[in-house]
């Protein structure tokens, strides 16, 4: 496909603007989606959005299995599978990974590219409540690290969409209490509606992205004498097919976890929304 289309590109820390920008061309493992995406917050000199969902309206010679009009969801982590880490089968921990939105052009666009092997169709999930597909996947990466024995009490700090589906999915495989603690107000409200608001107690886990000078201060003492296990959980690899399962099939209940819309051309509207803490997941319609 030939033209322009509107996207939103970072030049500088806090710095966007809408331009007008050649439409992403495909080669023949490739396809081209139109569609939906999840709010970021982005420094790099580039298109961010990661959890894009859209409707394809081009496809390269060897495409299979796909036809235009579907909609799809994309993986968009990209690992190079030659690096130590791919090698020996830690391709999260790739020397070389990249990722649409993140290091690469991503959804904020009328259009994106993708590799076909990338792709996943989607049924019965609504645009808007796609784009929370890639934090799930990020949720079940983190439950395959927890491993949570059968009958197991969770704490979770946190009430944002991750946090949500991750009390659903440790319900489903196997915790007795999922306990949610976070501040009162739209996130509270929304866990207790999905019966992930309870007394306090269980097992603690911590999952979140913070600004590398953030700091936290544990006695080695106390992770000592009670046996504390610490995890790190960062993003996800070959997640996504399980993702799609949960919340197409509504074993994952996500309705509501959008609670705004806005237009690529109110994006800054989109921000000062999210920044003011009274929403819980924001979709960008470009």
């Amino acid at each position: 496909m030939k033209g322009t289309m509107k996207a939103l590109w970072y030049s500088a820390p806090r710095t966007f603007e809408i331009r007008e920008v050649p439409i992403p061309q495909i080669n023949d493992d490739e396809v081209l989606l139109k569609g939906v995406c999840g709010t970021d917050g982005h420094i790099d000199e580039l298109i961010p959005g990661h959890e894009a969902i859209g409707v394809i309206v081009e496809m390269g010679e060897n495409v299979k299995g796909f036809s235009l009009g579907d909609r799809c969801v994309a993986d968009v982590g990209i690992t190079c599978e030659t690096c130590f880490y791919c090698r020996r089968g830690q391709s999260l921990l790739c020397e070389n990974f990249q990722a649409c939105g993140v290091t690469q052009d991503g959804g904020f666009a009328e259009y994106i590219k993708y590799q076909q092997k990338k792709l996943y169709k989607i049924q019965n999930l609504t645009d808007e409540e796609s784009t929370l597909l890639e934090p799930a996947a990020c949720a079940i990466h983190g439950l395959d690290k927890l491993s949570p024995p059968v009958g197991i009490d969770v704490l979770l700090l946190g009430a944002g969409p991750t946090g949500l589906i991750l009390a659903q999915l440790l319900k489903l495989n196997g915790a007795s209490r999922v306990v949610i603690a976070a501040n009162k107000g739209i996130k509270m409200d929304i866990a207790k509606k999905l019966n992930a608001a309870d007394e306090r107690g269980g097992t603690l886990m911590i999952y979140g992205v913070y600004e590398n000078k953030a700091l936290v201060h544990w006695p080695p003492s106390k992770i000592f004498g009670d046996e504390i296990k610490i995890i790190g959980s960062f993003s996800q690899t070959f997640c996504f097919p399980r993702a799609v399962a949960y919340l197409d099939s509504g074993k994952i209940n996500v309705k509501g976890m959008v609670t705004d819309i806005f237009k690529l051309e109110d994006y800054q509207a989109a921000l000062d929304k999210m920044n003011s803490r009274t929403a819980l997941k924001i979709a960008i319609k470009p």
